[in-house]
């Protein structure tokens, strides 16, 4: 598969096939890959929390909020929900630019779990403080994301953006729309 390919399929995906399972060591592969990724002054400031655990995973559900964009939706119902999630935790005082070190290592994920026939969501509407103390998470690591992950269960579908609604959107068929810029619209010009 092309590297433009991985990222067509890489999509937010919110509904999963809650049965299919993903083992530790294919979140441990997932992160691995964030190993080889740059970081900024190579400081390496990010730590992951991986979960697996069917009971974890239900006390974790309840506190992330899932489309902002589908106001009349709150997250997916039992049996279409993640089977694994992926917390990334960051020092930011050890990299003033742990910011692109979040994004390069977000991306990684995703695309590491589109490589494995898997898919998943960036969630940063988080009750971080729950989440903290569910997980006993220190202090002095900051949550920055979780990410869910699963089967996909849902088809996404990009459009091309109309006017300047970039609002994704879902048709009476549950086909996930998301609108996206034009290439002409992303280049200021070419020098």
């Amino acid at each position: 598969m092309t590297l433009r390919e991985l990222l067509i399929i890489n999509r937010s995906y919110r509904r999963f096939y809650q049965e299919v399972k993903i083992i530790g060591d294919q979140l441990k592969d997932m992160v691995e890959n964030v190993r080889f990724t740059p970081s900024a002054a190579n400081k390496q400031p990010l730590k992951f929390i991986l979960v697996t655990d069917e009971s974890m995973n239900r006390q974790i559900f309840p506190h992330l909020r899932w489309a902002a964009y589908l106001t009349e939706w709150d997250g997916p119902e039992e049996g279409e929900r993640p089977s694994a999630y992926i917390v990334m935790l960051g020092k930011r005082n050890e990299s003033p630019n742990i910011d692109a070190d979040y994004g390069i290592a977000m991306q990684t994920i995703l695309l590491s779990a589109v490589e494995k026939g898997y898919g998943g969501c960036l969630i940063g509407s988080v009750d971080k403080e729950k989440i903290r103390r569910l997980l006993d998470i220190p202090e002095e690591l900051e949550i920055s994301v979780i990410i869910a992950l699963g089967k996909p269960k849902e088809q996404v579908v990009i459009d091309e953006v109309k006017g300047d609604d970039i609002k994704y959107w879902r048709d009476d068929r549950q086909v996930h729309h998301v609108p996206k810029r034009s290439l002409e619209d992303l280049i200021l010009k070419l020098v």
